[in-house]
């Protein structure tokens, strides 16, 4: 499918560059086929040396490359200059072939991948050359590849092969994030990186001593189809063609576009095993007959392009013909005998556990037997259930700053955890809530929009290589997420304005040792229970990379003001007291009168020997003299703040609980912004830094909401106490207290809640109206046209009983002659009916006289009536 037949030759390139005539049209074609020997060798076990001098390296993938290499050639390079025909001599596109190898293994190391493959590569040139030369095409000293220097040495390493190691040593991302993809849809690897074991290595690198240290990737748990998917992909591999190369060669990947435009001009649906083995990792078969559809597809456009009598042809009926055949055996076995070994049975749909429904692709909380206080950020890669009818999870875990190794100046955002390579398993019930990481390019910009408001949300930019202890960047988020979500996204609520979030220092930065130097071996972080993230990590003074960027330089203070006179203090007036704790909240002077204030910032460390600090009793308001004593420590009243977050357990006593200060927002005010910050030592009697407290619910519940809204308070209401005076020193200001900015957020989120409630109930409520309305005209509407259709049988039923009245009344009065005076009086009523008829015409007779006509006539008429 990569390519018509082998004796057929893509067609000659319409010149474009006249040249002198010293390259003739033999010697263009010998070029080309040069070229094609390169693209079409393959090793015994049928792996392609030629991948990774297909196209120019990426500079953003390598960016130094181009800085030790000064003339990049690839084989795309050579077939674009010979399609142009750039070549005066042919000894210079000799020349370019040269390049290829010996730019190769001068940036490689030796025994990486990209530099054995140079070898090999720079051997079929040398003998498709003096094929040329024994054929006579060109001269034997033409045929020579010149030698372009020297092969520099390679740096020395503290480890033999260190910089063939993967640089995250995780599995699933050998083939996403260290690779870079073609236009024509192949991938190819940065140079001098090999997948699987590492050439070199050091058996006491082989052999990690400890076992807690997983890595790689998820387990795999197939369902039955997936078995049988990868069965037939597996089987059609077994065929070999005429050469003892498998058959199925000539549809790993795509053919190049440059080499064959003509084939996606012909082919309207390209595809090939490389993207069919993507497809199916990533869950979008659903079915073998889905599975061999693409599989016929491929198959079927390699024998629409080439030609009957061609190999590829051949090798298209063959494979095709065979493929169906595994398809129907695998078809008709039972889904019983493709149960993993371990009794394994995949639940692909999820798990459902308390109610709620948990996928691959969840972020989740774990419990972590080292810190309940800090559960385990992870994300769900596998879900299935053991022979025991138990459901099980697969997660990788996101490991929080102070959980790793690294420099001492390095700075972290807030609520920031990096990816690991670590892949643990975990029953469905050791799960205690859902979270979400989001990356660090969207995390400022808004929140997940199907996010609960108390769910915590995290922010990623870093892998961390547990190996080395290094942070490096995540270049594409994509790569780390599961193959079944990484074409998924989710909805965001925007923000109005993208937050501005600035880094802090190190959560154990106070862990330097006082003697720590820059030659001092990495330290080891500390580790707890088996299958938990460590304790805790560690910092040192090594140099940095190259590669690693500065600590942020601090902000510019402004020039120091006067302090202002402490005010007297006094025991009646709130909004004083107010004004202290505010100021000390926002970094201002405190009015704490002899409260002393602590060292600078530099020099503030943990002490590892000291109780849990208490808050001065300058900085408690006393809004109730029973539960506030001066004399009286009521360590039952405050809790050590921790960060927001559905998993607010207490924190479990280990040996570093009184080392580790406690977790809150309010860190970078203790930072004293007048004095140049030192270079921090490790002081076991230096003063402990400033930490915040909060009152309890109930101790919080007893103070009134309009007490409360005068003081500092957290995102929850809670008043908040400083254990010690501010450092800060900013001209006083009327207290301006606000909230976080997640508060706001969940406000504004509620607030928007609560209006689309009321739009929709108000909605409603018209709706049933107007229904309503319509009702009753319906209603109406149809009892009046019942009342017309009951009138005139209304009408009929009174006739007949004035009529039978009648006759009864008759028969009462006259007796037998009942009925002769009925027609007596019939006759007179219809005699007196048609006088009045005949007076009712007279009258319209003689309103047609005029008026003095009508009077006499009506004048001679009564006189004459009064005669008779």
């Amino acid at each position: 499918m990569s390519e018509r037949d082998q004796s057929q030759q893509p067609e000659e390139p319409v010149t474009s560059i006249e040249n002198d005539g010293a390259i003739n049209d033999e010697q263009w074609k010998a070029m080309m086929d040069v070229v094609m020997a390169i693209y079409d060798f393959r090793e015994p076990d049928g792996h392609d040396p030629s991948r990774l001098f297909h196209r120019s390296v990426n500079k953003r993938v390598v960016p130094d490359y181009y800085d030790i290499i000064k003339e990049p050639m690839a084989l795309s390079i050579l077939k674009q200059r010979i399609n142009k025909r750039e070549y005066k001599h042919f000894s210079e596109f000799v020349r370019d072939c040269a390049l290829i190898p010996h730019n190769a293994q001068t940036y490689n190391r030796p025994k990486s991948q990209a530099y054995e493959d140079s070898i090999i590569i720079k051997a079929v040139f040398h003998v498709e050359l003096k094929k040329l030369a024994d054929k006579g095409v060109i001269t034997a000293e033409e045929a020579e590849l010149p030698d372009l220097g020297e092969i520099p040495e390679a740096d020395p390493l503290p480890d033999d092969d260190e910089e063939e190691e993967e640089a995250e040593g995780e599995g699933e991302e050998e083939d996403d994030d260290e690779e870079d993809s073609d236009d024509d849809g192949r991938r190819r690897k940065k140079p001098g990186r090999k997948p699987g074991p590492k050439r070199g290595m050091k058996d006491s690198q082989k052999q990690e001593p400890d076992l807690r240290k997983k890595r790689g990737r998820p387990p795999r748990v197939d369902t039955p189809m997936e078995t049988r998917i990868k069965t037939i992909l597996k089987g059609i591999r077994k065929f070999k063609g005429p050469g003892g190369h498998p058959k199925i060669i000539h549809f790993e990947r795509l053919p190049d576009k440059a080499t064959y435009p003509d084939y996606y001009m012909e082919i309207k649906e390209p595809i090939a095993i490389d993207i069919i083995k993507r497809k199916s990792k990533r869950k979008k078969y659903d079915s073998v007959d889905h599975f061999m559809r693409d599989l016929d597809l491929m198959f079927d456009n390699a024998k629409a392009y080439n030609q009957s009598e061609s190999q590829i042809y051949r090798d298209a009926v063959d494979l095709q013909t065979e493929a169906r055949k595994l398809a129907e055996q695998e078809k008709k076995k039972p889904d019983s005998e493709y149960l993993m070994e371990d009794g394994r049975f995949p639940l692909p749909d999820g798990i459902l556990h308390r109610g709620e429904l948990w996928k691959v692709g969840d972020w989740v909380h774990i419990q972590n037997p080292n810190d309940v206080s800090k559960p385990i950020v992870a994300q769900i890669y596998r879900t299935w259930q053991d022979a025991e009818g138990e459901k099980w999870i697969n997660a990788c875990w996101y490991y929080r700053p102070e959980q790793t190794v690294h420099h001492f100046e390095k700075h972290f955002y807030p609520n920031e955890v990096v990816k690991t390579g670590q892949y643990r398993d975990h029953r469905i019930d050791e799960i205690v809530d859902r979270c979400f990481v989001m990356f660090f390019t969207r995390y400022n910009r808004g929140r997940p929009r199907d996010l609960a408001p108390d769910k915590e949300i995290y922010v990623c930019e870093a892998r961390y290589n547990e190996e080395k202890h290094k942070l490096n960047k995540i270049k594409t988020w994509a790569s780390c997420l599961p193959d079944e979500v990484r074409e998924k996204d989710y909805e965001m609520d925007l923000f109005d304005v993208p937050r501005k979030i600035r880094k802090i220092a190190s959560p154990i930065k106070h862990l330097l040792k006082e003697d720590a130097k820059e030659t001092d071996d990495l330290p080891r972080p500390t580790w707890g229970a088996d299958n938990a993230p460590p304790v805790v990590g560690a910092v040192h003074r090594r140099p940095r990379d190259e590669n690693e960027s500065p600590p942020p330089e601090p902000t510019p203070s402004p020039p120091p003001p006067s302090l202002p006179p402490p005010p007297m203090v006094s025991a009646t007036p709130r909004p004083a007291m107010a004004q202290t704790i505010s100021n000390a909240s926002m970094g201002g002077p405190g009015t704490v009168g002899a409260v002393p204030l602590p060292a600078p910032a530099s020099a503030i460390q943990m002490n590892q020997t000291s109780p849990v600090p208490i808050p001065s009793a300058a900085y408690q308001t006393p809004m109730n003299p029973q539960m506030y004593q001066p004399n009286q420590r009521r360590t039952s009243s405050f809790v050590p703040q921790t960060p927001t977050g559905a998993y607010q357990a207490p924190p479990a006593a280990h040996p570093y609980s009184a080392a580790r200060p406690s977790p809150t927002p309010y860190g970078p005010y203790s930072t004293n912004r007048l004095q140049p910050a030192a270079a921090p030592v490790y002081n076991p009697n230096a003063p402990r830094p400033v930490e915040v407290f909060h009152l309890v619910d109930a101790a919080n519940a007893a103070i009134p909401e309009d007490i409360r809204k005068q003081f500092h308070c957290d995102e929850r209401g809670h008043v908040l106490f400083f254990s010690a005076p501010p450092l800060d020193i900013i001209p006083p200001f009327q207290p301006q207290l606000g909230h976080s900015l997640k508060y706001l957020a969940s406000k504004e989120e509620r607030q928007k809640n609560v209006t689309e409630r009321k739009r929709k109930l108000a909605e409603n409520q018209k709706q049933r109206d107007e229904e309503a309305k319509r009702q009753r005209a319906d209603e109406e509407t149809a009892l009046a046209a019942r009342v017309q259709d009951l009138i005139p049988k209304a009408i009929e039923t009174l006739l007949q009983q004035v009529s039978s009245g009648t006759d009864e009344l008759y028969k009462g009065i006259y007796q037998d002659e009942a009925d002769s005076a009925r027609a007596a009086d019939t006759r007179a009523r219809e005699s007196r009916i048609q006088i009045d008829r005949l007076a009712h015409q007279q009258t319209a007779q003689i309103q047609a006289q005029s008026s003095n006509e009508v009077f006499v006539n009506l004048k001679g008429t009564a006189m004459y009536l009064d005669d008779n």
